[in-house]
């Protein structure tokens, strides 16, 4: 039991703020993007500096409370808190520093990538991140992080150069190929099983104005679009990317009216080349079928980044499945139809990214993310603002991830799913998970920080 004296010095010792039931923040600062998750932990710190993560971790850990780890708050599983739990809230920790030279930047754990990019575009540098700018850098990275730049530079985790880590016994250390390598190997994808994270460091790449946008086609060209994009995809420049998506068209600009609530397929697409050539790089996507709609055109990375932000706000139901893909076969694609053509709710949606080209050249056993083989990231997404249709959009997910699990390699980015046992995360890491035990029992015997898809100690 936590008395009043001990919580009462832990506050004075932290710079930042501590949050309890009753105060008048509290029930802000437990919401997280999901809205359905609703737990009520015991308290919540909102970190002002690595110094008052250190008192969390040893806070928790000395008082038998356990710690949840909190960055931009966007897991799938609203994993960044948990009941009767101490939240280590990194939200205000977001100090940002480029180096155009290095081509390098730093990073702290509380950012959302949104802070990261208008960081970077004002050099002409970007680092591979996800697909909404108000994601958490240090989930998504933690996870692997796939994004619109994986096939021409990799995975986010694949230009992280090193990150500091508060481990369990509150010590920070930092994890690179030089220093603590084996701790480095485990969090390119192995999740926060392994400390708090406080700050990254990333390698940029030449990235400013690109060729992008969506283009959607009717229903019933979906079986031929899904064939000709898993071959055009294949054996595109790495420059090219594209994800697949059934989805129901917002009502409202840049849609035109007549569109508006329809349910189609379409290709978001992203050229990272040289605009001069975008047009040439674009014809043989253009000569396939005519699309009903098609928006590509050059944006600047930060607007692609944040294209989906408005649709896509905190405070909405989401219920999450997902599988990595090696091949779409014939029988499959007339399965994705089948369900794509069946969304529940408006903002409910099914994406396949690609993951080849970049993010190939990493071998499986190389970072703790292992399918380095399979080609396409699935999500199948039910989302909806009103509660009311939460069984509904749930009970859509699960029968299309029934149907479609038997087609697919066997495991998921862990960044898209929910807590679902164990047998799924070894699924997920594969031969890399007695590796991942390895790790976890060195630095956190006694599972501190198990508030995640976790990997469980030896003992």
């Amino acid at each position: 039991m936590l008395n009043p004296e001990s919580i009462e010095k832990f506050r004075l010792a932290l710079r930042g703020e501590l949050i309890q039931p009753g105060d008048v923040h509290y029930d802000e600062a437990r919401t997280v993007y999901n809205a359905m998750i609703d737990r009520r932990p015991r308290m919540i710190v909102r970190c002002a500096d690595v110094a008052d993560v250190i008192s969390c971790v040893n806070f928790a850990r000395d008082n038998g409370i356990t710690p949840s780890i909190r960055g931009g708050g966007h897991n799938a599983g609203g994993l960044g808190v948990c009941d009767d739990c101490l939240v280590i809230d990194l939200s205000r920790m977001r100090g940002i520093r480029v180096d155009p030279e290095a081509r390098t930047v730093r990073v702290e754990g509380g950012c959302v990538w949104g802070d990261v990019d208008h960081a970077t575009h004002a050099f002409g540098l970007a680092t591979p991140s996800g697909f909404i700018s108000t994601t958490g850098v240090a989930g998504l990275t933690l996870g692997g992080g796939i994004g619109h730049l994986t096939r021409s530079h990799g995975l986010t985790i694949d230009n992280l150069i090193e990150a500091d880590v508060v481990l369990a016994n509150g010590s920070l250390v930092t994890a690179s190929a030089e220093r603590n390598d084996d701790l480095y190997w485990a969090i390119r994808g192995g999740g926060g099983n392994f400390g708090v994270v406080t700050s990254f460091l990333f390698r940029l790449h030449p990235v400013h104005t690109v060729y992008a946008g969506p283009m959607l086609w009717e229903l019933d060209q979906a079986k031929d679009l899904m064939r000709w994009y898993r071959n055009f995809i294949m054996e595109a420049p790495e420059e090219m990317t594209g994800f697949f998506a059934f989805l129901v068209v917002p009502p409202g600009p840049p849609f035109p009216e007549e569109l508006h609530g329809r349910n189609v397929c379409g290709i978001v697409w992203y050229y990272a080349g040289a605009l001069e050539k975008a047009e040439e790089a674009f014809a043989p996507i253009r000569r396939f079928k005519p699309p009903l709609l098609d928006l590509v055109g050059p944006l600047p990375h930060t607007a692609v980044q944040s294209m989906f932000d408005t649709l896509y706000p905190p405070g909405h139901q989401w219920y999450w499945k997902a599988d990595f893909f090696n091949e779409l076969s014939d029988e499959a694609i007339d399965l994705f139809l089948k369900f794509g053509s069946s969304i529940p709710t408006m903002q409910s949606t099914m994406h396949l990214y690609p993951i080849n080209g970049a993010a190939h050249r990493v071998g499986r056993n190389d970072t703790a993310f292992s399918f380095r083989e399979s080609n396409w990231a699935e999500v199948i997404v039910g989302v909806d603002p009103d509660p009311a249709n939460k069984e509904r959009i749930i009970g859509w997910a699960r029968e299309y991830w029934d149907a479609m699990h038997p087609f697919s390699a066997g495991g998921a980015y862990i960044n898209f799913m929910m807590e679902e046992g164990q047998e799924r995360i070894r699924a997920t890491y594969r031969d890399n998970y007695e590796r991942l035990v390895a790790i976890k029992t060195k630095y956190d015997p006694g599972n501190l920080f198990r508030v995640n898809q976790n990997i469980k100690p030896r003992g």
